[in-house]
């Protein structure tokens, strides 16, 4: 008499994970009447789909996060790792990216609704995890960059400005009339660029603002990063099924880089020139990197309702939903500004 082959755990994708995120587990062999337990840690995770080859399962909450073991009832040995990505802040409310500073302080919004006034616009989660109120009273803050200076500076969609934000947190307006003003980036050469929702790129120099380029206007927000050779990549979700992200050549000339993201929203680039995207498809999003030869993108983290992703100078990671943000130490450095060939 021959037994029935024990089962065998080949791997685990994506490789990273954070609460409510999926990942698959590969392999042969699982038995499905019933399935098996599956546990990422000490916790029991949840299956959401199964057969013989593959188990898809929810990535519970309260990990302690980093290199954590996936394991499958009855295949002792049989382990395989993933990253987990622990809740940094929440009760926030972000649009796009959460941004870090060079010593490492991360700042994040409470956006809110059109026209909300809240107690505290932006705050700054230290390294150590602490988080501190940065500004108050800002309507709306939508999108953060820093120039060339380290200054921070932030878009609100309320009133169509930019504002700079000095080390004592108040702020000062320096560019008006900028539509719905939500994505903002700086090019090598300090120069600010403004995505207004209905459609438009702006260039911004001392304060007045000129058309650089024309896209379908967006439901929600645009979403600006500039790659080392001063190309300015954009996301603006629209009404479509499908939405793309556009490549804007330093002349202004719009192509598409790809297409085929269901809700791409914030995006940004690392030191080694690959463009990272978050997407936040219901069902189906999640984070994404392009390799610097373009292609296909690798998810690299499967979850719903993601909107941003940030890197912090220390090889940590970022990424946002709208109401939380996750840390991930990957080791992956981001694209430092005006440092760009």
């Amino acid at each position: 008499m021959t037994s029935a082959s024990p089962s065998r755990i080949t791997g685990v994708r994506p490789l990273w994970g954070i609460e409510g995120g999926s990942v698959t587990i590969t392999g042969d062999g699982f038995p499905v009447d019933p399935l098996p337990e599956v546990r990422i840690g000490p916790v029991a995770a949840r299956i959401v789909a199964g057969s013989a080859r593959e188990l898809k399962v929810t990535v519970p909450p309260a990990l302690d996060g980093g290199r954590t073991p996936v394991r499958l009832e009855h295949s002792p040995g049989e382990t395989v790792f993933i990253e987990v990505g622990v809740p940094l802040a929440t009760g926030l409310h972000q649009v796009d990216n959460p941004v870090y500073d060079l010593a490492g302080n991360l700042f994040v919004t409470f956006s809110g609704a059109r026209g909300q006034q809240v107690p505290v616009s932006i705050f700054i989660v230290r390294p150590d995890g602490s988080r501190e109120p940065c500004v108050s009273g800002l309507p709306n803050p939508t999108s953060m960059a820093f120039d060339a200076a380290g200054r921070l500076h932030v878009s609100s969609r309320f009133d169509g400005s930019v504002y700079a934000i000095d080390s004592t947190g108040v702020a000062t307006q320096v560019a008006t009339d900028l539509g719905v003003a939500c994505g903002i980036a700086f090019s090598a050469d300090d120069v600010l660029f403004v995505g207004d929702r209905s459609g438009t790129i702006l260039r911004v120099e001392e304060g007045r603002a000129t058309t650089f380029a024309t896209l379908p206007p967006s439901v929600a927000a645009f979403h600006l990063a500039f790659d080392a050779a001063g190309s300015l990549f954009v996301t603006g979700p629209t009404l479509g099924t499908r939405d793309s992200v556009y490549r804007i050549s330093p002349e202004g000339e719009v192509s598409v880089f790809y297409e085929g993201f269901g809700r791409p929203q914030g995006l940004a680039f690392d030191d080694q020139g690959r463009l990272y995207v978050a997407d936040a498809l219901a069902g189906g999003g999640g984070l994404f990197r392009f390799s610097a030869d373009e292609g296909e993108p690798e998810c690299l983290l499967a979850a719903s309702g993601l909107v941003g992703v940030g890197f912090g100078p220390a090889g940590t990671m970022a990424i946002c939903s709208a109401d939380t943000v996750y840390r991930l130490d990957v080791g992956v450095r981001g694209l430092l500004p005006f440092t760009r060939s």
